[in-house]
């Protein structure tokens, strides 16, 4: 079994929320076996940003599952999304 790289989009609830503060968030709550090799901040429109984060994890199924499903409990996201998934 190989390694993915998977990219997901993370959306705030808000444009005042403190991305520094969500990134600490989700760094603590990443999955055994996952690792996180960064952050990126894009803007989106009317002052709200997307936080885009790269994970690195075994090729298995279920995939990206358990780290969308942690990241959506997160008191300041309002959606995850998956937006790229690529063997290396």
């Amino acid at each position: 079994m190989g390694r993915v790289a998977a990219t997901i989009k993370i959306m705030p609830k808000d444009p005042d929320v403190d991305m520094d503060k969500l990134k600490d968030e989700i760094k603590k709550m990443i999955p055994k076996g996952v690792e996180l090799k960064n952050f990126d901040v894009k803007p989106i429109a009317f002052g709200l940003m997307a936080l885009y984060a790269l994970f690195v994890m075994e090729d298995k199924e279920g995939g990206t599952e358990d780290i969308e499903r942690a990241i959506s409990r997160l008191e300041d996201v309002e959606s995850v999304m998956v937006e790229s998934v690529g063997l290396i």
